[in-house]
C-alpha cells in the first residue's frame, strides 16, 4: 500500500513538473512573438480627399524600449506607404509614396503615455491603449493628379493592365534615439522594430468607387 502511495506521488510529481514546464515554455513563446510589428490589415480606401492607403499592425514593444519609454525617453516610429506599377518591359514607376512620423512617449509626472503627429496629440492612460492608437496607420491622401492619365483615371487604366503594387510598412526610427542608444542599437536586437515591407496588388474593383473628383 505504501508502496503504491510513494509511486501515485511519484507520477504527481512528474505531471506538475511537466505542466509547469509548458505554461514556462508558452509564456516564454508568446512574449517572443509579442515583441516585434507583425501586419494585421492593409487595404486602399476612398475618402473625402481621395484615396488613401491604410494599415493596423500588432506592435510589441521589447523590455529594453518600455523601460526607455518609462524613463522619458521618446520612440519614433515611421509609417511608410507607396503605389507601384510594375512594368516588364522597363523599370517600374513609382506612382505614389508617403510616410508619416508618430512619436510615443510617456510623461513621468502625469503618468499618462502621448501618440503625437505633427501638431495633433492624444494623451492615454495606459501604454496598451496608446499602441491600439499607433497600430492604425493612414497614409496620406494619393494627389488627384496621380491618379489620373492620359488614358483616364487608373481604376480604368488597371483594368487592363492590372499591375498596380501596394506596400506598407512601420519601423521604430532608431536615428531619432539618443546617441548612446543609437550605438546600442547597431550591436543588438533590443532596438530592432520593423514589420518590413507588406505588398499587395491593388484590383480594379478596390480603384473603381470613384474617382478622386467625385465623378463616378
Amino acid at each position: 500500500m505504501t508502496s503504491m502511495m510513494a509511486s501515485f506521488m511519484h507520477c504527481c510529481k512528474k505531471l506538475l513538473s511537466a505542466i509547469l514546464r509548458g505554461v514556462i515554455l508558452f509564456a516564454w513563446l508568446t512574449g517572443a512573438y509579442a515583441e516585434g510589428i507583425y501586419v494585421n490589415k492593409a487595404e486602399l480606401r476612398l475618402a473625402d480627399d481621395g484615396y488613401h492607403l491604410t494599415a493596423s499592425y500588432d506592435i510589441g514593444l521589447t523590455q529594453v524600449m518600455q523601460q526607455a519609454l518609462s524613463r522619458g525617453i521618446p520612440l519614433y516610429f515611421i509609417g511608410e506607404f507607396s503605389l507601384t506599377r510594375q512594368r516588364w518591359y522597363w523599370m517600374n514607376e513609382d506612382v505614389f509614396q508617403g510616410e508619416q512620423t508618430i512619436k510615443l512617449s510617456y510623461n513621468v509626472l502625469t503618468r499618462q503615455y502621448r501618440i503625437s503627429r505633427g501638431t495633433l496629440f492624444q494623451n492615454f492612460a495606459s501604454l496598451e491603449d496608446a499602441l491600439n492608437i499607433l497600430a492604425r496607420q493612414n497614409s496620406p491622401a494619393i494627389p488627384a493628379d496621380l491618379l489620373k492619365k492620359e488614358e483616364g483615371y487608373i481604376a480604368e487604366w488597371i483594368k487592363r493592365e492590372g499591375n498596380l503594387v501596394a506596400a506598407v510598412r512601420l519601423r521604430l526610427d532608431n536615428s531619432q534615439l539618443p546617441k548612446l542608444l543609437q550605438v546600442n542599437a547597431l550591436s543588438g536586437s533590443d532596438w530592432t522594430l520593423n514589420s518590413d515591407w507588406y505588398r499587395w496588388e491593388i484590383s480594379p474593383e478596390a480603384m473603381a468607387v470613384r474617382n478622386p473628383a467625385g465623378t463616378e
